[in-house]
């Protein structure tokens, strides 16, 4: 049965361990990956960003109403 979430926060870093087959029987164990990129938005960055914007919230350096810009380098060769 899948868990639901109330809200999109409560989804960040609730991603399923997916056994990867080959490398374990290669290596004769069980071996998982986290597959981040089932995060709400798709991103293995949504739980860093959540941190980062928790903390921010506990030192009070954002608060409610306010405006947030993200920048993130993107190189495309």
């Amino acid at each position: 049965m899948n868990k639901s979430q109330n809200n999109f926060i409560e989804g960040i870093g609730n991603t399923p361990l997916i056994k990867l087959r080959a490398a374990s029987e290669i290596t004769g164990c069980n071996i998982y990956g986290k597959a981040e990129y089932l995060n709400p938005g798709g991103s293995v960055k949504d739980r860093a960003a959540l941190a980062l914007l928790k903390d921010a919230e506990e030192k009070k350096l954002i608060s409610k109403g306010g405006i947030i810009v993200e920048g993130t380098l993107v190189i495309q060769e």
